[in-house]
């Protein structure tokens, strides 16, 4: 019994000997290395920049009143549809109770002045018909008649103005009724029926009523960095991304590149315009933000490696070169030169020839 376990004893310990020599053998050899195979092969770069900003309407109106008052009445609201000179709203005059004064008293003294003249006139063509006075004295008193009768009509339209701000002869010609300079979507009406609004001169901008615009004829407006404006320039096409609308893409085309950058929290910005070319039935809401995209190069049917391939000693840049005539996979470095880059890919100017393969990442 004591020899049939020796024997055992001795049969594990050979095989523990032997396991751990073949295990610190099995580690002391070199591990093969997997990498991807990636071809040398043709294909297209394009360099893009990207300005950010907003599409606003080309044509936005604000509708200001030519008279001082109260608001009335309003007659739209946002979102509706205006033509040019449909009215917008109506605006009540308050009266200066001086001027109010003063034009009752014209009244009264036209009223006066047109009984005195009547009585003449009557009485001097009574008396032209009897041969009595001359024709001449007959129609300088006709005169004076008629005047009178305009100075009294005068003074009422006067009246009116200051009380109504028009006159019955010319009520279609009102400043009362403010209405649409140009056809479009009312975008916003900032007042309230009761709001005071005073006149639009040289001295004040006046109160806003509405603003219109023709949102049919949109534009894009943004802002691209100092180191890209100068890759732009007037009539390259945009393709514009709104965050709203991240399912379409619009077409646009840059119309005008400011000359003069302005400085945005140490980023000196130009602001560019584009035009935006609306198939019929899209619609865009004002001030929605959006993204530029621009094409500022392109270089087609160029060989390309990824940039992740390539890596740099002594200020050049090396790929490996995958050996295919080898029993196992082994690699040249070789030397490259590089041309036009979009951050994924890279153009090889020299150094591999289409179709050969390079080793990528580990797999």
């Amino acid at each position: 019994m004591k020899k049939v376990i020796k024997i055992v004893l001795i049969i594990l310990v050979v095989l523990g000997v032997f396991g751990t020599f073949m295990y610190i053998y099995q580690k002391s050899q070199p591990k093969q290395e997997n990498y991807e195979k990636i071809e040398v092969k043709r294909d297209t770069i394009i360099i893009n920049t990207i300005a950010t900003g907003a599409v606003v309407p080309k044509k936005e109106i604000a509708i200001k009143p030519q008279i001082a008052g109260i608001i009335s009445k309003i007659y739209v609201e946002a979102g509706d549809t205006v033509k040019q000179g449909d009215v917008i709203a109506k605006v009540k005059i308050i009266p200066d109770m001086v001027s109010l004064n003063n034009a009752k008293s014209r009244i009264k003294r036209a009223q006066i002045d047109l009984e005195m003249a009547k009585n003449n006139h009557e009485r001097n063509d009574k008396l032209f018909k009897k041969g009595i006075i001359s024709e001449a004295t007959n129609v300088q008193t006709e005169r004076s008649y008629k005047s009178a009768k305009e100075e009294l009509k005068a003074a009422k339209d006067n009246l009116d103005l200051i009380k109504e701000g028009v006159t019955k002869s010319s009520i279609t010609q009102t400043n009362t009724l403010i209405r649409s300079t140009i056809t479009g979507m009312v975008l916003d009406v900032p007042i309230k029926e009761g709001n005071s609004v005073i006149q639009s001169n040289s001295f004040n901008d006046g109160t806003t009523i509405a603003t219109v615009a023709d949102m049919r004829d949109m534009i894009f407006e943004g802002n691209i960095d100092e180191t890209e404006v100068g890759k732009v320039k007037l009539g390259m096409p945009m393709k514009l991304t709104i965050g709203a609308m991240s399912e379409e893409k619009f077409d646009a085309k840059i119309t005008h590149i400011s000359p003069k950058g302005t400085n945005n929290g140490g980023a000196v910005q130009f602001k560019i315009k584009g035009t935006i070319a609306l198939v019929p039935g899209q619609f865009i809401r004002a001030g929605y933000s959006a993204n530029a995209s621009i094409e500022v190069e392109r270089k087609e049917n160029i060989l390309t490696i990824p940039e992740s391939t390539i890596f740099f000693e002594n200020d050049s840049s090396y790929v490996w070169i995958t050996k295919k005539d080898a029993e196992e996979v082994t690699y040249d470095k070789t030397n490259v030169s590089l041309g036009l880059s979009d951050g994924i890919n890279v153009e090889v100017t020299k150094g591999i020839k289409e179709g050969e393969e390079i080793r990528g990442n580990k797999k």
